[in-house]
């Protein structure tokens, strides 16, 4: 078993590319589908936000399921495997580990320490798993990877000052242009949407919120401390409002060239959507952010926060250790069972044969057994014992596969999955 990761994020794919990869909610069903119609692919998530496109996969063969991926990826985008490896990055066994406890504790991150990304990691286990796309190898990954950004939380500030693409874009903006007297709006009411309404809100800006559902703009609005505005104006809102987010799941633009009129202020609009939900207006007096756009300011909150992200990557260099030593320890706990299994059997049959000899009366036979698996039980003790301290050493691999040689039989217990030796036929 191995795990595999196919990585498409903001350090190597642009916008573009991001696009051309990302998919619907829709969409995700028929793309985890896709991914384990593969022999090769056991078990899949797909974390899709606006930054990264993930394939994070258990798999039996790392090249045959890598092949998978990208052959299937290249139908989908029409970009070349030439292109798609370009902007890609790939993780395998430990590496995919370190690399999902990095994107879970927010090191990873454009924007280090922000705190969205463990709730869309959560999320997107949450949507496989319900699914059945995703089993015990990707959960035990996730647990731990969970545990390690809780741990990177507690030990160090990287997250005390709370930020998120929508405070990175409104910090953009005030470099250029005093606040004072703007109005907002805010097109959709997902996490993106909420985070840019409370900080309009707490910069003292007029906001207002819509989305094609009405009721869900007016709970959030609620929440907010802003006001609803009616989805159906959306052509003659992009005329009036001073700044506007937008970060929906449209899969086609929501502003249109064709909206767009002449204004004689300056409007600054923020596109926090993958796909876009913005076409490039061809007007003045348009400032138009994309997420890309932002690396000016993101580069400044890196720089801010290296300290913690050294901390932070030393804890995830132990979590990474510390997680392959538990899945040892989980290979040779089968072993040991099958062990004393054995040595049960041995002592219920010796324990028949005393008493069909006559060398033990018949009524002691439940007597007989008990002292014969105590006497076993003692002499494993510390040679289980032992099993289980070598099985966090590097050739732990060495032992566990000798030790299910010994006890490997036809109709064994151990589960294929954690067999390092099977009978050939």
């Amino acid at each position: 078993m191995h795990y595999l990761i196919v990585s498409f994020s903001y350090k190597h794919a642009n916008l573009e590319v991001r696009e051309k990869l990302s998919y619907t909610d829709d969409d995700k069903q028929i793309c985890l589908e896709k991914l384990l119609q593969s022999p090769n692919v056991n078990e899949a998530i797909l974390l899709n936000t606006c930054n990264r496109t993930e394939f994070i996969t258990s798999c039996s063969d790392i090249e045959e399921a890598k092949n998978h991926i990208f052959t299937m990826l290249e139908l989908k985008s029409g970009l070349s495997r030439e292109e798609l490896m370009q902007h890609s990055d790939i993780f395998d066994d430990s590496t995919a580990i370190h690399h999902l406890f990095s994107v879970a504790s927010s090191i990873d991150s454009m924007v280090v320490g922000e705190t969205q990304i463990a709730g869309q990691l959560k999320d997107a286990f949450r949507f496989s798993h319900e699914r059945g796309f995703g089993g015990k190898k990707l959960s035990r990954a996730m647990s731990h990877a969970f545990k390690c950004a809780a741990k990177v939380r507690n030990a160090t500030d990287i997250s005390s000052k709370p930020v998120s693409i929508a405070s990175v874009a409104l910090a953009a903006m005030k470099e250029n242009v005093p606040l004072d007297g703007k109005r907002a709006l805010v097109i959709g009411v997902g996490e993106m949407s909420e985070i840019a309404a409370k900080h309009l809100v707490s910069e003292g800006i007029e906001t207002f919120i819509t989305n094609r559902t009405h009721q869900k703009a007016e709970i959030l609005a609620n929440e907010c401390g802003a006001e609803v505005y009616h989805y159906g104006g959306l052509d003659k809102a992009v005329n009036e409002f001073d700044i506007i987010f937008t970060a929906t799941g449209s899969p086609v633009p929501i502003i249109t060239e064709e909206m767009v009129e002449e204004r004689d202020f300056p409007r600054f609009w923020f596109d926090l959507a993958i796909p876009r939900d913005i076409e490039t207006p061809k007007v003045d007096n348009i400032s138009l952010y994309v997420i890309d756009d932002l690396q000016k300011t993101v580069e400044a909150n890196i720089a801010e926060r290296k300290q913690y992200v050294r901390q932070a990557q030393a804890i995830i260099g132990r979590s990474v250790v510390e997680f392959f030593e538990w899945l040892d320890a989980l290979n040779v706990e089968p072993i040991i069972k099958e062990i004393y299994l054995k040595a049960y059997e041995a002592a219920k049959t010796e324990a028949a044969r005393v008493i069909k000899k006559g060398f033990i009366p018949k009524e002691f036979e439940k007597e007989v057994q008990k002292t014969a698996e105590q006497a076993l039980k003692r002499f494993l003790h510390d040679m289980t014992k032992k099993m289980r301290q070598a099985s966090h050493e590097a050739k732990s691999d060495t032992m566990t596969g000798a030790l299910q040689y010994i006890v490997n039989e036809e109709h064994d217990n151990i589960p294929d999955k954690y067999k390092h030796y099977l009978k050939k036929d």
